[in-house]
């Protein structure tokens, strides 16, 4: 049997390299965000605008409403789609 010491100083060192990957990776996102602030905000409002349609499609109960919801979130889709190609580029 194993000594219950070796186990936590195991989960100890298993913390700290997590925390190191996250570190890392918060730098790339910043790093990323710093290259186009205006872009990183436009993709912020279109994925907002499709959260708020997708809650009014959940609240409606009239079929062209619907209609009207449901390609309004295929075009926001598709923006929010180009942005994030846009972002990466």
């Amino acid at each position: 049997m194993g000594d219950a010491g070796e186990g936590l100083i195991d989960a100890d060192a298993r913390i700290q390299e997590r925390m190191e990957e996250l570190a890392l990776s918060r730098a790339k996102g910043r790093k990323q965000a710093v290259k186009n602030p205006e872009q990183l905000r436009q993709l912020e409002s279109l994925k907002l605008a499709r959260a708020a349609a997708a809650r009014q499609l959940a609240a409606t109960s009239h079929e062209q409403r619907k209609t009207q919801l449901n390609a309004a979130l295929k075009d926001l889709d598709k923006l929010i789609k180009t942005a994030q190609v846009a972002a990466d580029a």
